[in-house]
C-alpha cells in the first residue's frame, strides 16, 4: 500500500445489488423453467445462460441510468404496464395451476428437439413478454441502485453479477444434473 486508506464504501453497495438480484431472480418463473427444461436436453445451454445474463444486465444498467424513473413518470404507461402484467401473471397463474392438477412435471424429454433458433426465440419471448421482467430490472433495482448515490454503478455490477451466478448456476447445474 501506498499509504493510501482503501475505500470500502463501494463494497456496501456491491453486495445489496448482488443478494437484491439474486433474491429476486430465484422465484421459478417461465424464464427459470425454460432455461432448466432446456439445460436438461444438454442442448444450447452456454448460448442461453449468456442471453438471460445479457438481458437481466442489460435492463438494470437501463433502470440505474433513470429508464425506470422516466417510465414512472408516464402514469398511463404504468397503467399500461400493471394490466399487462395482471394479465400475464394471471395466464401463467392459471396454466401453473392446471399443471398441477394435471400431474404435469418439468420434462426435458417432452417433445421434440428443437432448432437453435427456436430456443433463442421461445427464450426472448419468455423474457421481454413478461412484466414482471420489467419491473424487477428497471423499476425495482434501477430505483434501490439510484439510493447509492455515486456508487450506483457498483450495484449495478454486483446486481449484473448476481443475475449470471443465477443463470450459470441453473443452466449448468441443471445440464450436470441431466445424467
Amino acid at each position: 500500500f501506498n499509504g493510501t486508506p482503501l475505500r470500502l464504501e463501494p463494497m456496501v453497495a456491491f453486495l445489496p445489488g448482488l443478494l437484491t438480484s439474486m433474491g429476486l431472480i430465484m422465484a421459478i418463473g417461465a424464464q427459470n423453467a425454460f432455461v432448466i427444461r432446456q439445460a436438461l436436453t444438454r442442448k444450447y445451454v452456454l448460448v442461453i445462460v449468456i442471453i438471460c445474463a445479457v438481458a437481466d444486465a442489460s435492463l438494470i444498467l437501463l433502470g440505474i441510468a433513470g429508464l425506470g424513473a422516466a417510465i414512472e413518470g408516464l402514469p398511463w404507461l404504468m397503467e399500461i404496464l400493471r394490466w399487462f402484467g395482471v394479465a400475464y401473471l394471471t395466464w401463467f397463474g392459471i396454466n401453473s395451476l392446471r399443471s398441477a392438477f394435471k400431474g404435469e412435471s418439468l420434462d426435458a424429454a417432452m417433445g421434440e428437439s428443437k432448432t437453435l433458433k427456436q430456443v433463442v426465440i421461445s427464450l426472448l419471448g419468455f423474457t421481454f413478454l413478461n412484466p414482471h421482467f420489467y419491473l424487477d430490472t428497471v423499476i425495482l433495482l434501477g430505483s434501490i441502485g439510484n439510493s447509492f448515490g455515486e456508487d450506483k454503478w457498483v450495484f449495478a455490477a454486483g446486481a449484473a453479477l448476481g443475475s449470471c451466478i443465477w443463470f450459470f448456476s441453473i443452466g449448468f447445474g441443471a445440464r450436470a444434473a441431466s445424467r
